[in-house]
């Protein structure tokens, strides 16, 4: 299904771009994501940090893309475009409305303010967007350590949830280039990346009518395996024609990207040696060739490679700044968004069941003056008042601006699944 915010006429695009990570491979989740967070937990602990941390395990309903981390705090928040905190977490614990505005007067907070709050918006970003509520969990309830406004102190030792984030966002950055989540990939790839037959086809016709191009970020040993994987096949696009290498199906290749630098001021382009994987000396000056692999580079340059005027590409991703905000606004490149997580949510629309029963607990909240519910983005808050008791429910849904999608009342599928088991005990207790 593909959404679109603005008219576009295909036939004047010229070239097609790619990412690799996310995109033209897509990694199986929760898989995936497990490993990333068991490896980084090891880091961690490999550091200093508790052995505990060890039993962590990776729970994917809860993390979700676009959160945003207080540095300052150790809260995980939702945010509006406007920076209007819309649900604070601090652990697994929702902080209600009058502790929120303690902490953020007039439940706002600067999003600008990049030196403080960090923006948690790409699918890499869910192992440790968990561990970070993990950790605040941990050292809350650990007797050995006593909660300070700003971290945790044992005895002497403070840890602040400013140094705690950045051993995570080092962590994080140590297994992706220093240890084994790339080899670990790679020694399973069935296990932890999708195959689809199609994509050789996908490639191939578009490559009949316009020119085709990957820009990754990701080095080209690594690049290598993966592309050479999603390509293997008995055939070629269809059944019955011969076998292509995945180069073939691209007129340019870009390894070692450094987006978003890349949309920029780029950096030196450079010609790899595809037997070695190493880079040739000097800087690439020639023309386009087909079946020569680059690393760096710009955008400018590919430009001037393939031909091409910023409107005449359209380049397709999954990290809404890296790829898409960056390449449009400083180069004018037409942008496709990859959001894999529309493709389960939109089954909530298909599902007659889940459906009807969504509409019977919407229809129960608004005649039922003992409960109340408030939809706020991707957060769906529950209030029963039983007996003198407030039960409240807490539900995060996984995609931004849910209602300019398909409208105010909208219901994802993970909420939709929560919820369709939250109305069998909304039943037990009201009905």
């Amino acid at each position: 299904i593909v959404f679109v915010n603005r008219s576009l006429a295909m036939e004047k695009i010229k070239c097609f771009g790619f990412d690799m990570d996310y995109t033209l491979a897509v990694y199986k989740s929760p898989e995936y994501e497990s490993m990333g967070f068991d490896l980084t937990v090891e880091r961690l602990v490999s550091i200093g940090y508790p052995q505990e941390l060890l039993n962590f395990v990776y729970d994917p309903s809860f993390p979700t893309r676009g959160l945003v981390f207080d540095t300052m705090y150790g809260n995980l928040l939702k945010v509006d475009g406007y920076g209007n905190i819309l649900v604070c977490v601090h652990g697994f614990n929702f902080v209600r409305g009058p502790d929120i505005r303690e902490m953020y007067p007039n439940k706002f907070i600067q999003r600008g303010d990049t030196e403080r709050f960090y923006i948690l918006n790409t699918l890499f970003n869910l192992p440790e967007t968990y561990l970070f509520a993990c950790l605040v969990d941990f050292f809350s309830n650990c007797s050995r350590y006593s909660s300070c406004e700003t971290g945790f102190k044992d005895g002497d030792l403070f840890m602040s949830y400013k140094s705690m984030f950045q051993d995570v966002r080092d962590g994080v950055d140590w297994i992706h280039f220093k240890g084994s989540l790339k080899e670990k990939t790679v020694e399973n790839l069935e296990k932890y990346v999708v195959k689809d037959p199609k994509l050789p086809l996908l490639l191939s016709r578009m490559n009949e009518v316009a020119k085709v191009f990957l820009a990754t970020n990701s080095d080209f040993k690594y690049t290598e395996k993966i592309m050479t994987y999603l390509f293997d096949f008995p055939h070629g696009p269809k059944p019955g024609t011969p076998h292509r290498p995945w180069k073939s199906y691209f007129d340019l290749i870009l390894v070692d990207a450094r987006k978003p630098v890349f949309f920029g001021e780029g950096t030196v382009l450079r010609q790899v040696d595809t037997i070695t994987g190493r880079l040739k000396i000097g800087t690439y000056t020639g023309s386009l060739q087909h079946g020569i692999v680059y690393s760096g580079g710009s955008s400018d340059i590919v430009c001037d490679l393939l031909g091409a005027k910023g409107k005449d590409i359209i380049y397709i991703g999954d990290h809404i700044f890296g790829d898409i905000l960056k390449s449009k606004k400083r180069q004018g490149w037409r942008t496709f968004l990859v959001i894999p997580e529309l493709a389960q949510e939109l089954h909530v629309w298909t599902d007659k069941t889940i459906f009807e029963e969504l509409q019977s607990l919407e229809c129960f909240l608004r005649h039922n003056d003992r409960l109340k519910a408030q939809v706020v983005g991707r957060h769906y808050l529950i209030n029963l008042h039983k007996d003198e008791q407030l039960l409240s429910f807490h539900v995060f849904t996984s995609v931004n601006e849910t209602d300019q999608l398909c409208g105010a009342h909208v219901y994802r599928v993970d909420v939709g699944i929560v919820l369709f088991n939250m109305w069998n005990r909304v039943k037990q207790i009201f009905v």
